[in-house]
């Protein structure tokens, strides 16, 4: 059975999933390919005229977030 808040996400995904937890106003600038990306798994959403994460989007955030200190320490 598959997790549902198991996501392949490239290294430049992470941080943009990450970036999008700030305020539209402090967004850093992104790669618009990572938005499109994390839009297309239901990760970020379009608000108005900036990024934002969703729902869902957090979930993965906390819970890869241990997974990606564990590949750290290998």
């Amino acid at each position: 059975m598959q997790d549902e808040f198991d996501y392949d996400l490239t290294p430049d995904q992470w941080e943009t999933l990450k970036a999008l937890r700030s305020p539209a106003s402090r967004l850093p600038r992104m790669s618009r390919h990572a938005i499109d990306g994390l839009i297309a798994l239901g990760l970020a959403a379009i608000n108005g005229d900036a990024p934002g994460i969703t729902p869902t989007g957090r979930r993965v955030l906390v819970r890869g977030s241990s997974r990606l200190l564990q590949d750290l320490a290998a």
